[in-house]
């Protein structure tokens, strides 16, 4: 039988001040905690993807993982109450002549209960048939009390034109009809904290992100995005998504996994302010980022100037424009040239 091996990890007295902190025995990370009188020791790695549980915070007697928030208790190392068989290890602690020491093999093994797939991790599936059309309205409102938004206007001229004319099949996203969390910085912890998809999807089932991702990553092969300009930019709406969109471009990033190829966007614009080229730039960035591609010509976009404050004047100019609507239908055209050209390549 081996002998058990004991690491010195430093002074109990300045180790209290802290009642949690990561440690390292040898090379192995430690979540040390200190509550009441008594030291904990558990392995420093979450099971979930492996998140610093010593850089955490402590919930009563459970360490919560900094990344998404999964709990164990910080003497044993289960799980918390309902999920008590998803442990991490436990190492045994002594204090000896003022100084703690680790043991530096566990008294108990690691177990990760199985957990099903979250729907949108599924392969992606390249349909055959002809290109499916998603719109996606960033205009913010109240549901309740609906008002005339151009760019969404616009935007279902589109959809109509891709549907009744040219027999393709359909869907419409409206933002202000989803309930969804904006961004909250797991990429700002470490890039393998931002998961796909996004943890918030995983954490949350009330958040309604999941109909966008399931949208643009799953369904559609030609999107279409529109947007008004707020001061000087998209809507505040559409910069919370594609916030949201980050972990589809980190997986690039972190696993070389391109979730989108070769789906075509096209882009809506429309203003009572100027400032059409840095919005359309902006978004074409975007996507271009996440893997996407563009006719020639990839927006269509309607501004009256900084000094038209008269937006029902406006509204009515989009309402009564035969070339916008033509600019919306050939914009459509374009894109679905496009997609139906690069799925008909091997």
């Amino acid at each position: 039988m081996s002998e058990v091996e004991w690491i010195d990890v430093g002074a109990a007295d300045e180790l209290r001040q802290r009642r949690l902190q990561q440690v390292h025995v040898g090379e192995l990370p430690i979540a040390l905690s200190f509550n009441g009188d008594q030291f904990g020791a558990i392995a420093g790695a979450c099971n979930h993807v492996g998140g610093p549980l010593g850089e955490g915070t402590l919930d009563g007697d459970y360490v919560v993982c900094p990344w998404h928030y999964w709990k164990f208790h910080r003497v044993t190392g289960e799980g918390e109450p309902g999920y008590e068989a998803d442990r991490v290890p436990r190492h045994e602690v002594k204090i000896d002549g003022g100084r703690v020491w680790i043991q530096r093999t566990s008294s108990t093994t690691r177990n990760r209960l199985p957990h099903a797939p979250h729907p949108l991790t599924r392969e992606l599936d390249d349909h055959v048939g002809p290109p499916r059309i998603l719109g996606i309205s960033t205009t913010v409102m109240d549901p309740s009390h609906p008002r005339i938004s151009t760019s969404g206007m616009l935007l279902e001229s589109a959809l109509d034109h891709a549907r009744e004319t040219l027999g393709l099949d359909t869907r419409l996203i409206k933002l202000s009809d989803l309930a969804f969390r904006a961004c909250e910085g797991f990429y700002s912890k470490s890039a393998q904290a931002c998961t796909w998809p996004c943890s918030i999807t995983q954490l949350d089932p009330k958040d309604q992100m999941d109909q966008v991702y399931e949208g643009i990553v799953h369904w559609a092969d030609v999107i279409l995005v529109a947007t008004p300009i707020r001061w000087g930019t998209a809507s505040s709406l559409y910069h919370k998504m594609v916030e949201r969109m980050n972990c589809v471009q980190n997986q690039i990033t972190i696993g070389d996994r391109v979730l989108i190829r070769d789906k075509v966007v096209g882009f809506i614009i429309t203003g009572g302010q100027d400032n059409i080229q840095a919005v359309a730039g902006s978004m074409l960035g975007f996507f271009a980022e996440i893997g996407c591609v563009f006719p020639p010509f990839p927006y269509v976009a309607h501004s009256r100037g900084w000094s038209a404050e008269d937006m029902e004047n406006n509204v009515a100019y989009v309402q009564a424009s035969d070339e916008l609507r033509d600019g919306t239908r050939a914009l459509v055209d374009r894109c679905i040239e496009l997609s139906t050209r690069l799925r008909s390549l091997p």
